[in-house]
Parts: structure tokens; sequence; C-alpha cells
């Protein structure tokens, strides 16, 4: 991830918001799930996102257009908005980020 903008986010939540992008407009049978295991993403409340084929349509439906916050860098008020943060608080454990690709 390079820092471009001036949004706010992580890395896993980055992650998610450009998942959503390649997703949208393919078949309804995949979720993504990435987040921190200490329960933080950068410097935000959130551990990360969890996003599916959907993502992108929910938000345009709040007026949102999905790669403006990808390229602003601002992932977590986008997923704030459509309510796909994955938000665990802390986890006192930091083992590393996990990422989860589930086909149904």
């Amino acid at each position: 991830m390079t820092i471009r903008g001036k949004g706010l986010g992580g890395r896993n939540q980055e992650f998610c918001l450009a998942s959503a992008l390649e997703l949208a407009g393919t078949p309804e049978r995949v979720v993504v799930l990435s987040g921190g295991t200490d329960g933080n993403d950068g410097p935000t409340s959130a551990a990360g996102a969890v996003v599916d084929p959907l993502t992108v349509k929910r938000g345009s439906a709040l007026g949102l257009r999905a790669a403006n916050f990808l390229s602003d860098n601002d992932s977590f008020h986008y997923f704030e908005q459509t309510g796909e943060l994955l938000v665990t608080g802390p986890t006192k454990t930091n083992v590393m980020d996990v990422r989860l690709i589930l086909v149904k």
C-alpha cells in the first residue's frame, strides 16, 4: 500500500476496499475478510473489514464512490458508512494480519 491520500484507514481496510472494487458485479459467492489480530488496523478503531460483491453497490446507494475513497486512502470512512468495518476491540495478541476469502 502506498499512501497518497489524506484519508483514514489501515492496510487491511485498504485491501478490502480494493477487493470490493475487483469483486463488484461478480456473482454473490465471495466474502473477503482482512483484519489485524491485535484488533487494530492503522490509526483506527477497527481491525479491518469484511466485503462481498455488493459492497460497492451498497456504497453507491449511499452516494459513495468506492474508487474515490480508495484513491484518497480513506477506506475507514467508506466502511464506517457502509457498516462493513470489523471492530473487535483490543485482543491482547499480535500474531499478524488474517485474510480469509470464502467462496461459496
